[in-house]
């Protein structure tokens, strides 16, 4: 439910070390102030939201579960170059971190000034990790320039064609062979007690939630991502999704 938002211009000392991105200005969408300015661009919603036991309480008690079925997906040690798509409540990024080798690197990107300034807060520093502000639907990374991609409880957050554009920008700067991980909602079965539940939660809180609950992931790939290895399993009686696409 609100765990993220996809964010201004790099610093010089991050031009000369990351050469692979770009510098052009990022502007809060207007979709995200109008809509989510609660949750996440006002500086109160970090103090309301940045708990633990909250963003696990959000989640019905499922937050450990889901953070770790992600970070599975990249295995114990991390070498590799990852992204991280939009900052999250909660210790998925502490997580993260704590899996990287002596050659991995984490990008983590976010859209919001005030979400950048929460995650410094939480790592500190951390020389195997770079923050930016960046648009999840207009990544200024090359092409194919990570190894993973991991996008936590964001699509659910964007109308439908931010969505597609931040699947398309996902799967373009992965590497081929390399995953692209979405944790996000999903419709639960028929027998379900949350099935019922959530309709009112998610269409009063997430409007854009229902698009995707009534949707696949597979729904918004790009054309020529069609035929990509897809493995999605679903949690909770079917309240969560993982899909994992193979690039």
């Amino acid at each position: 439910m609100i765990f993220n938002k996809a964010s201004n211009d790099p610093s010089e000392s991050q031009r000369a070390t990351h050469p692979a991105i770009a510098v052009a200005p990022v502007t809060v969408p207007h979709y995200l102030e109008s809509t989510y300015w609660w949750a996440y661009t006002h500086p109160n919603a970090v103090r309301v939201f940045e708990r633990q036991w909250l963003v696990n309480l959000i989640l019905w008690g499922n937050f450990s579960r889901l953070r770790d079925l992600a970070l599975q997906e990249m295995g114990s040690v991390i070498n590799g170059d990852v992204l991280q798509v939009a900052c999250v409540y909660g210790n998925f990024t502490e997580h993260l971190v704590r899996r990287l080798g002596p050659q991995g690197h984490l990008n983590v990107i976010d859209v919001a000034p005030v979400q950048i300034t929460n995650l410094h807060a939480k790592l500190g520093q951390q020389k195997q990790v770079t923050v930016l502000q960046q648009d999840s639907s207009a990544l200024l990374f090359d092409d194919a320039s990570h190894d993973t991609v991991v996008v936590f409880f964001l699509l659910h957050e964007q109308p439908a064609e931010v969505r597609r554009k931040t699947i398309a920008e996902a799967m373009r700067v992965t590497k081929p062979g390399g995953k692209i991980v979405f944790v996000d909602y999903h419709k639960p079965k028929a027998l379900s007690p949350f099935r019922y539940i959530m309709v009112p939660i998610l269409t009063t809180l997430e409007p854009f939630a229902m698009d995707l609950w009534n949707g696949q992931i597979s729904d918004w790939l790009p054309s020529s991502c069609q035929d990509l290895s897809i493995d999605k399993q679903t949690y909770f009686g079917g309240l969560y999704q993982k899909v994992v696409i193979t690039r």
